[in-house]
Formats: structure tokens, C-alpha cells, sequence
């Protein structure tokens, strides 16, 4: 068969002989089913903006569209919508971009702050900022950075984020330090010596006062939390 041929008959196929699913209605599925699948929460504000397909696909005609998420892409940031014909004369799936915007209120700079900066009341504002837009959590309150040094700089009016802020160092090693290990329905406590130092988000190795040596977290100062 000439190639030609072929191409035509791959045409028929897929477009049933009718006008081809209309990419503006994919794209307004797409945005409804983003936006009712995406958490509101209280304060915050959600906005949908979706891609476009390859204007040279042409898809065939599909009574039953189906919108879903892909395995492992998630609805925050920038992320793909799939859309799968689940009832028509030629079955097929494509994928749309698209941003997921969730806005709310949160920290950002008020001047230009080098890296190494001790955040003070005078350098942060609150403003709406996307808090999807980095794959760094917002830092909502000022509580959570003042006195805090900047790991990296942030440019004036930018969203602070916690990858922004150096981790802190809760305890030093040989410290006692509180420990606390918790569970569904219990809570218990004891003391200990930490051997290395206890900074924000790392594991600390603690000697309880029997002598056995535990992994914990640097949860606070001079607290750390055992994982069950």
C-alpha cells in the first residue's frame, strides 16, 4: 500500500469521518477538573491555567472524555492533566500542561536581602504570593523567621521560602536533651546526651540515661523527637 494511502485511511480511523474533538473543549475540562480536584482551604485562592495541544493532533470524535491525573504528577505548580477517550470509535489519551496557582497570604522581602542575613521585622511583609510557585514551602508568619540567617539570597518583593532560611541548630553535641516519642494514643519522655549536634531536619544520635543510643530529630531547643 502506498504510503499515502496509508495515511489516509489512518486519518479515516481517527476521525470517524467527523469533525475532530475541539481542543478548546479539552482545555475547559481540563481547568474544571483541576479546579474541583485541588484543595481550597480557608483564605487561599486557586487559578487554573492550562496548555495548549499540538495544533497538527487530530483527535477523533469521543462521546465519554475522561480527565485524570497521571501517576506520580500532582496538582500543584506546574503538572500535566491526562484525557482519555473512554467511549467512541477510536480510543486515545493525550496530555495537557498545566499551572496550578493556590494564592495566599505569606512573607516577602521588603528590600533586597543578601545571603547571610539575619531577618528582621523591617525586612518582611505580608502579601498574596503563589504558594505554589516553588517547591519550597512558603514561611507564613513572621515568628517561623525572625532572627533566622538567609541560606541564599532573596531579591526584593520575593516569596520566602524555607529553603531560603539556614537550618537551625537546636543543641550542641553533648548537650542533655529532652526526648519525646509519641505514637496513636501515647506519649513518653525521657533524657538524654546528644552525641552530634541537633540541627533542624537532620537526625541526632542520642544516649538514653540506660546507655542505649537512639536516632532522633532536633525537633526544638534542646528537644528531640523519637520516630516510633
Amino acid at each position: 500500500m502506498h504510503s499515502w494511502a496509508w495515511l489516509l485511511l489512518l486519518s479515516i480511523a481517527l476521525l470517524g469521518g467527523a469533525a475532530p474533538a475541539r481542543a478548546d473543549g479539552l482545555q475547559d475540562q481540563a481547568r474544571q477538573f483541576a479546579g474541583a480536584s485541588v484543595p481550597a482551604a480557608q483564605g487561599t485562592r486557586v487559578q487554573v491555567e492550562v496548555g495548549s495541544l499540538d495544533p497538527r493532533l487530530k483527535l477523533a470524535p469521543c462521546e465519554e472524555i475522561q480527565p485524570y491525573v497521571p501517576p506520580n504528577a500532582r496538582l500543584w505548580g506546574r503538572s500535566r492533566i491526562g484525557l482519555r477517550c473512554a467511549k467512541g470509535p477510536t480510543r486515545w489519551n493525550v496530555y495537557l500542561p498545566i499551572t496550578v496557582k493556590v494564592f495566599a497570604p505569606a512573607l516577602v522581602a521588603t528590600r533586597a536581602l543578601p545571603a547571610g542575613s539575619v531577618l528582621e521585622e523591617a525586612d518582611l511583609a505580608q502579601a498574596e504570593v503563589d504558594l505554589a510557585e516553588d517547591p519550597s514551602a512558603a514561611v507564613l508568619r513572621a515568628n517561623a523567621a525572625l532572627g533566622r540567617a538567609l541560606d541564599r539570597p532573596l531579591a526584593a518583593g520575593a516569596s520566602l521560602r524555607q529553603s531560603h532560611l539556614k537550618p537551625r541548630q537546636w543543641f550542641a553535641a553533648g548537650e542533655t536533651v529532652q526526648l519525646v516519642a509519641h505514637g496513636p494514643g501515647f506519649q513518653v519522655g525521657g533524657a538524654g546526651q546528644a552525641l552530634n549536634a541537633g540541627v533542624e531536619g537532620q537526625p541526632v544520635r542520642i544516649r538514653t540515661e540506660s546507655g542505649r543510643v537512639l536516632t532522633a530529630e532536633a525537633v526544638g531547643e534542646r528537644r528531640a523527637m523519637v520516630n516510633p
